[in-house]
């Protein structure tokens, strides 16, 4: 599941992208539009502005504006850049390898084994769709598939 920040980052990042680009918006804006309380959507930004995803311009015509492309933004960027690692367990992690400090033998390790297929999909698929592939789906949305709960 993601965290409430991550899910009100798409949501502030998709707000932007669809906006002239380069026109800046203020911080009210986005967070009234986008129903985010604004004390949170700071930290938000502030944390993307870290990491080159928005810039921030001061003065009157001054507020946020997305510096890179939809098109360049995977979700698993977006979770990274907010959430950190997205690994359910950090032996797996390509980007913050950590051995687990009560494993043996990651060869033979079963919680290892478990989850390092399903998180090899996962990434396959974050890191495959952009912000843009979202914005494209909001816009004309594929009919919903009746899901099966898991017994």
């Amino acid at each position: 599941m993601i965290s409430q920040k991550a899910k009100y980052a798409v949501k502030a990042l998709a707000y932007l992208a669809q906006r002239t680009p380069g026109d800046t918006v203020q911080i009210e804006e986005i967070a009234e539009s986008a129903a985010i309380p604004r004390k949170f959507l700071e930290h938000i930004l502030l944390d993307l502005k870290r990491k080159g995803i928005v810039a921030s311009r001061r003065g009157r015509a001054g507020g946020y504006v997305l510096i890179k492309q939809p098109a360049e933004l995977s979700i698993g960027s977006i979770l990274r850049a907010i959430d950190g690692p997205m690994a359910p367990v950090p032996c797996i992690s390509r980007t913050a390898y950590r051995r687990c400090p009560d494993c043996t033998d990651e060869k033979t390790c079963v919680v290892r084994n478990l989850f390092a297929d399903a998180y090899s999909a996962t990434l396959l698929l974050m890191d495959g769709t952009t912000l843009a592939d979202g914005l494209r789906e909001a816009a004309s949305p594929p009919p919903r598939k009746k899901m099966i709960p898991a017994e």
